[in-house]
């Protein structure tokens, strides 16, 4: 086994473990960490299977296997972006839609203490239990 080998699947192991941590904290969620330890796994495979990665980039006709690689990781990138994206736009639409629900609730509120402030007060001394409306105040 080469040095770089060694030197790869070390590193894949340390950032499996990293993820790994990273979910025990509650810092990534499993969606997310699902696709970060497959291609970490995919990676110590061809760390140690090195003629795979030449198997593959012969079966996809690249013609230097390493170029399959970094062609892997833009597409991988690019569907993430576009997930990314996805749940960006859903995120800024609930927020759109909270805020609004905020603004309504707090005229709500506001207007229910101009018009407790209007209410005339009482005389001094105790409240009757019940309001001339029968309802209970207590």
């Amino acid at each position: 086994m080469e040095r770089i080998q060694v030197v790869a699947i070390a590193a894949s192991l340390l950032f499996l473990a990293s993820v790994m941590m990273q979910i025990m904290k509650g810092k990534l969620r499993e969606e997310y960490a699902l696709v970060w330890m497959l291609s970490t796994c995919g990676l110590i495979v061809f760390s140690f299977w090195r003629s795979g990665l030449e198997l593959l980039g012969q079966a996809f006709g690249v013609f230097a296997p390493l170029n399959l690689i970094f062609a892997g990781a833009i597409m991988a990138i690019l569907i993430y972006l576009l997930h990314l994206s996805v749940a960006v736009s859903k995120l800024h639409y609930q927020n759109r839609v909270l805020s609004q629900e905020l603004v309504l609730l707090r005229e709500k509120l506001e207007r229910k203490e101009r018009t407790r402030v209007q209410e005339p007060i009482e005389s001094a001394g105790e409240e009757p239990l019940l309001a001339p409306d029968g309802n209970d105040r207590g």
